[in-house]
This record gives C-alpha cells, structure tokens and sequence, in this order.
C-alpha cells in the first residue's frame, strides 16, 4: 500500500510468502498472498484485541523488511507497555484527534517496526505550523519489535482556539531502507477544560513596559483570555503591593484592563513590578497568570516613524531576498526589527536600514492562501535606549501572477430580439472563471460600437438585459447592435477577455396608420384628372409612409393614388347636381415587421365641396322690344322693363343692367331693370319731328360667382314729341317674336386704293371746304330770326303732322331682323322677305 507522502526504498522486488510475526503479545494470523502489490493483509486478534499489519508482498528473501503499523490512545499514559490497550491500529498516514485538555507528557501515537539487521531511527523531521509542542519521537526495542510514540512536551499548551491543527513529518530509517509519511494531529476544544495561555500564563509572565510620564488610573494593558469572555470570569492581583517598592496599588477590572496606580508613576524608572493574577470563572475553577510591568524613563527625543501606516503590493514570482519595502524612522542610532509575526518565515527587515525583504518562495496555492496578506508590525528603536520605540504596521499583500486570460462561456453571443422586448428582459448570463485564481471576482464592462453609446442594452453584473430604448420607430435605431463583453481579472498583469455581442432588433407592427380629415375644394368646370389635394397618411412605425392608399366603395367621380395619397377628379362635376361629395380613403401600412403578412389599416374622411361656375348667360324675354312713346315737355315716362333670367340657375336673381349704346344726348337711363326717357333737361328749340333710339341694354349677373356673364337687350324706342293738342301720351309697342333668330347678311363691296397724286389733290379740296364752311357760318346767324317764326307755325298746327307718324311707324314693322354691317361695324334692320335694310 502506498499512503500520502510515503516513500519507500528498497532494491530489487519478488514474491515470497509472509510469515507469522508476533506483535505486542497477539499474533496475526496472514493470509498468504503472493504477487499481488499493494494489498493489506488481514489478520485476527486471539482475545479482543486486533490490528492491521501493512506489509510489502514479494519482500527480497533473506533481507530485513520492515512494517509500520500505528495505534492510537487518547488514555495512554507513561507506563509500561504491559498496560497498554489498543483501541485501533491502522496504517501509515495516520490522522489522530486529541484533547485540547491533554498536557506535558501524553502520548500521542505508537508505531511498531520490524528492523532485525540495522538499528532503526525514527525522527521528527518538522511540524507545520512551527511550534515546540511535540517532543522528538522515542523508538525502543520490545521482543524484538521496534516501538515508536510521539508524546507532548513540557511547554505543550493545546489550545483549539489558537490552532487546531498540526502536521509532523517523521522519517523512519532501517539500514537502506527509508520511509517518510505526515501524522496530522487535530486539536479538539474542550468546553470544559478553560485555562490561562501565552504568556500570561508562562513562568516569566507577559511583559508590560510603560513610561513612567503615564497619567494615573491609565490603562496599561488589555488582558485577553479566548473563551473567558463567556463564562463571566473575575479577575483579581493577588500578590502583594505594599510600600515602599509600590508607589500604590496596580488594579484590573473584570473587563481585563490592567490599570496604573493612582499616585503615577512618576520617578519608578528602570523599577520592574511583578503582579500576580488570579481568574476565576464559574464554581472551583481558575487559573493564574503573571503580568511583569517595567517602567521606562521617559524619552529625552521621540522616535516616529516617517510614515504611520503602509500597504504594499508584490509579486508572487519574487525571488527571496528581493526588496519590499523600506521604512524609516527619525531618532538616534535607530534600529528595525519585526515584532509580528514572530517567527515570520516570508519576510525579514534590515536591523539598520529598515529594508524589508522576502526570505522565502511567494508563490501562492491552495495550501498557502495565508501568504496572500500578510500584516508586519515593525518596531523602531534606539539602539542605546530600547525604551524609546515606535511600532508601524505594514500589511503586505502577495499578488498571484497572472498567465491566462479570463474563460468564458459563450465565448460569442449572436442574438435576435423583436424591438417589443420588454425593459429588463435577460438575453444571456457570462460565466466567466479565471484559469490562474478560480473563485477570484472578475469584473465584467460592456462596451458599444455600432450605435455608439449606451443606449439599447445594460450589462448588470454578468447578465446582459434590455434597456429602456429599444425602438424601431426612428430612423437608423432598428437594425443591429454590436457591442463586447469586456472581463478583466484582478491580476498582474491584468488580462483581459472580450466576448462580442450581436443583438438584431427585429421591427415590430405595433400602430395604425392614420390621416387627418381633410376638405378640398373644387371648380365645377374642372377637367378630368385634376388634382384636388393629397391625403397624407402617417404611422409611428418606421418607416413611416410605408402606406398604400385606397378609396372605399369604389368611387366613380374621384379617385387615390395608391402610394402618394393625390385625390384626383375622374369625371364631371355640376354644381347644380350635386354641390358636396364625402370620400372615405383606407390606409393600410406595409414593410414595417418581421412578418411580411403583419398589416395594420385605418381610415379618414375626405370632403369635397364644389364650387359654383357662372357658366349660364342671363336670357332677356324679350330679347327686342320696339316701343312708340309720346313725350311731355319737363316730364320723365317710365319707356318698359327688362325682365331677364337664367333659366339654368333660377336662384340667380342678382343682375346689373346698363345702356352701353344708342343713347345719343343721354335721353334714356336705367331705374334697375326700368328704361326711363328723361325730357327734364330739354330746352328750345324742341324737335319736331318723330326720331327713333335703337338701344342696347347690357344685363350681366351680379353675384359672387365668377366670372360674370352677360347678354345684351335690344330696345327700339320711337320717340313722338309733344303737341299741344295732345290730351295724353300713348306708347306703342312692337315686340319681335323670341324665338325669331335675326339673319346675318354679309355685303362684301370693293374700295379703291387712290394714288399718291390723288392724295394731294384731296388735300387742296380740303381748304376749299374751309373756305365754304365760313361763308356757311356767316348764313346761320343770319338764319336765327326765321327759326323763331318756325317754332310758332309748329304750335299752331299740331294736327296737321301727327297723322304722319303712324304710317312711318308702321313702315319699320316690315323690318324682322337685325345685323352689323362687317365693313363700316353699323348696325342696321333687314326684311327676311324682301332684304330691304334700315341702316341705325
């Protein structure tokens, strides 16, 4: 069998049968076994007493073999081995448990050997953590077998609170042949078993050294008793402390602090005061314990160091010796040394420079996690006067060395998400471990590079949630994000892993397009694909004009253009059919999710108002009139009314009428639609004969509509002055049939272009004219005398003429029509008949 840490030494290996050894009274019955390594051999005890042998099957014959067999007694004392008793005897390595009450002189294991050639040595090689609580192991010969114990030394003080744990590392030697193994020795507590330990409880006792400037009553020390504290132990100095070699009595009180006496201290330099302590706790148990108080004279210059506190960090990887730290402190001839934690097997100080080094390898494992931190207390001292010192603590902290990189899994994280991800959903949980320090913390950074910025994502410890922004409905946010993963460990130096992160953002559909209503406005007139307006849709998912266009019922007069929204015109409007159209246009987004076939509609209302088109000429009825009216000197005669209408809008009752020809000398005005004759301003001489007004009377409508549209009324008036035999005034009126359409006769005449000589004669005839129209000038003043005898002879005689008038009158009732001659623009009446004209 081969056990932790065992070696063995030997030449050569065969196999031979086993023989009967007799051990410490019993025999072993063997079973034989040949050729199979490694194996126990069981045996039985004749009585009740038993053990198990470890042997070397196949030992060279002839040779010394030796085996090892342990046996553990928690009750063995230093008697003889006829009194002992074997609770349990097993083999190499051995692991005991013993008491923390267990004092000086108690055995701890037995180990039984068989070296008949050689005499054998067995030595304690070291004991981990260092201490001198265990003896050197004693090896005696007993009928011929080799007998080993370890036992406890005389300053053995167990105590489980302190360590609980020891580790011997014996060697066994026998001629060539030598065997090494650990005997792990666990330190048991005792409830019941409280003591006094450290140096209070030593002969020499715990020394105190103060000053002798301290204040009365201070407190010199803290006496600390691990696991007093519960048992409500009294503390009490039962030496004496009578004058003169007291100045006054020391006390301590029940929480252990060590007070200085009431009159000081003053003047008890280089004295020394030994007080013995007494502690009792419960009922009959106590311990006792001595505490050495010297007094220092006080310090003619003060040491200090020249920092109070200091923290290094090293390297595992330094090799002893390397420089860690110096620390120096102001007095005279100072000294260093380290006074926690004594021993210290890592670190050391320069006694004269205060330089403070490695003395051992650094490098960290699992076994030595102690070595990580290390707190030193050092003290600085003169030299000629140790009494004046000072202490600095300097913790130092061994860093492992980093190798490797962080590990984690996934290595690589490629995600998809919809942008309706809720906020603080996990999309994923790093682990991560570190290949040189398992367990050690290791901080996670998440890092942006595509959008830049924290926006979308948030890494809380090592999971990677949503954030409060993911959104597709802007532009440029709903595509993909590209960040990292950055794992940094806490090593030197410091290495780092990075895991990329792709997170797509998948759009979602989530709203309705929707439009605002609208109202467009349209001319009656308005041709075939005439644009009234464009229905603009919106959506707050991005893109957001994603939006197709349609009309509901399928109107036949408008129409929507599926992807810009324009209201177009298809057919003819009339406002007079129809003055309002509603139109309803649905709107239904595409392209905005990951499902193709995700679609969301809405719709709006459209009103479309027409507008009115004065496109209908006002008709007159009649549209001629020839009228015969009478004047009377100084009077107005309402002559007709012109009475007009669209027969198309019979609303429209608004129109303008003005005489816009025939109204020679302003005779004739408009009272709205009534033609009056005026004879108010007429002055000698008065006309004598009967004279005919051919009148054109413009009627256009007067609304708001536009444009405005006119016609013009013809009106004939014959006018008859006034005779004074005339008893009242009679109008005759002539009225061409409506439907009666004037005939347009054209007269085509041709005119002779004269030559430039005929011009000048032209010329010349002209001032001969100039020359007639003086001497007439000079006849008509010469005439004004028999126009004044003319006025009377028309008084006397109205009855003479007036039988005239109704056969001239009745002459142009021949005339049906009217026309404008193409080449002089006069107008004139015709006879259909006949073709006779009268020029106007």
């Amino acid at each position: 069998m081969e056990g932790r840490g065992w070696e063995r030494a030997r030449k050569g290996q065969r196999s031979e049968p086993l023989t009967l050894i007799p051990y410490l009274g019993c025999f072993l019955h063997q079973v034989l076994t040949p050729n199979v390594g490694n194996e126990l051999t069981y045996g039985r005890m004749l009585g009740t007493r038993k053990s198990f042998v470890c042997l070397a099957p196949g030992w060279p014959e002839g040779q010394d073999y030796a085996h090892v067999c342990g046996s553990t007694s928690m009750g063995w004392g230093a008697s003889s081995l006829n009194h002992l008793f074997l609770t349990d005897v097993h083999c190499l390595p051995w692991f005991i448990k013993v008491s923390e009450s267990q004092g000086p002189g108690t055995i701890l294991q037995f180990f039984s050997f068989n070296c008949s050639s050689h005499i054998p040595t067995l030595e304690l090689l070291h004991v981990q953590p260092p201490t001198t609580f265990f003896n050197p192991p004693s090896l005696t010969r007993w009928q011929g077998i080799y007998v080993g114990e370890v036992t406890l030394s005389s300053s053995a003080q167990l105590d489980a609170l302190v360590v609980n744990h020891y580790e011997l590392q014996l060697r066994f030697i026998c001629g060539n042949h030598v065997m090494e193994g650990p005997l792990s020795v666990d330190v048991q507590q005792d409830p019941g078993h409280i003591r006094c330990a450290g140096r209070f409880a030593s002969p020499g006792g715990e020394i105190i050294q103060v000053l002798e400037t301290v204040s009365p009553g201070a407190r010199l020390y803290t006496l600390l008793l691990p696991g007093l504290e519960l048992q409500g132990a009294q503390m009490s100095i039962t030496s004496a402390q009578d004058p003169p070699h007291f100045p006054g009595p020391f006390s301590i009180n029940r929480q252990g602090w060590l007070q200085a006496p009431s009159q000081g201290l003053k003047g008890q330099a280089q004295k020394s005061f030994q007080l013995q302590v007494s502690v009792t706790f419960g009922q009959n148990r106590s311990c006792h314990g001595m505490l050495m108080v010297k007094v220092l004279p006080a310090p003619s210059s003060q040491v200090s160091f020249l920092e109070q506190a200091q923290n290094i960090t090293i390297l595992e990887n330094l090799v002893p010796g390397s420089k860690v730290a110096q620390v120096q402190a102001r007095g005279f001839d100072v000294r260093y040394e380290i006074v926690s934690p004594v021993p210290c097997p890592l670190f050391s100080i320069g006694r004269a420079d205060g330089v403070v080094r490695t003395a051992a390898p650094l490098e960290l494992t699992p076994a030595t996690k102690g070595a990580a931190v290390t707190r030193l207390q050092v003290k600085a001292f003169e030299r000629l006067r140790p009494w004046a010192s000072v202490e600095l603590d300097l913790t130092v902290k061994v860093r492992s060395v980093n190798r490797w990189p962080p590990r984690c899994l996934p290595e690589l994280l490629v995600t998809q998400i919809p942008e309706t991800m809720p906020v603080g959903t996990m999309l994923n949980t790093f682990t991560c471990t570190d290949p040189d320090s398992p367990g050690s913390t290791l901080d996670y950074q998440l890092r942006f590079h595509s959008p830049p910025g924290p926006a979308s994502l948030c890494l809380r410890e090592r999971v990677l949630e949503v954030n409060a922004t993911l959104d597709c409905d802007t532009p440029g946010a709903c595509f993909q994000h590209a960040a990292s993963i950055l794992v940094l460990d806490d090593g030197q130096p410091l290495m780092t892993t990075e895991v990329p992160v792709l997170v797509m953002v998948t759009p979602v559909n989530e709203f309705s397009p929707a439009c605002v209503s609208r109202t467009f406005r349209v001319r009656e007139d308005a041709g075939p694909h005439t644009l009234l307006g464009s229905v603009v849709g919106s959506d707050m998912d991005y893109p957001h004009d994603s939006i197709e266009y349609h009309t509901s019922g399928g109107s036949a007069t408008f129409a929507v253009d599926h992807l810009s929204g324009e209201v177009r015109l298809l057919g003819s409007l009339d406002y007079e059919l129809q003055r309002l159209y509603r139109l309803t246009v649905l709107l239904t987004d595409h392209s905005q999710d990951q499902d193709a076939t995700c679609h969301h509609s809405g719709s709006c209302t459209i009103t479309i108002e027409v507008e009115d088109v004065n496109d209908h000429a006002p008709e007159c009825e009649p549209p001629f009139q020839e009228l015969t009216i009478h004047t009377s000197l100084g009077q107005s005669v309402e002559v007709t009314k012109v009475l007009c209408r669209v027969p198309q809008e019979p609303q429209r009752l608004a129109f303008s009428y003005s005489i816009v020809g025939g109204n020679s000398q302003s005779r004739f005005s408009l009272q709205g639609a009534i033609l009056v004759h005026n004879d108010l301003m007429l002055a000698p001489p008065w006309p004598e004969q009967p004279h005919t007004y051919e009148l054109l009377i413009r009627v256009a409508d007067a609304g708001p509509s536009i444009p405005h549209l006119s016609t013009t009324a013809t009106v004939i008036v014959h006018l008859v002055p006034w005779r004074a035999s005339t008893v009242a005034t009679s109008t005759h009126r002539a009225t061409m049939p409506s439907m009666m359409t004037p005939l347009l006769v054209t007269d085509t005449e041709a005119f002779w272009q004269p030559e430039p000589w005929f011009v000048v004669m032209l010329t010349m005839t002209g001032a001969l004219l100039l020359l007639a129209l003086g001497w007439l000038l000079n006849r008509l003043l010469q005439g004004i005398q028999g126009a004044e005898r003319s006025i009377e002879g028309f008084m006397e005689a109205p009855r003479m003429e007036m039988p005239q008038a109704p056969s001239s009158i009745m002459s142009l009732q021949h005339f049906d029509g009217r026309a404008q001659d193409s080449r002089t623009g006069r107008d004139y009446l015709f006879n259909t008949r006949t073709g006779a004209r009268h020029w106007l």
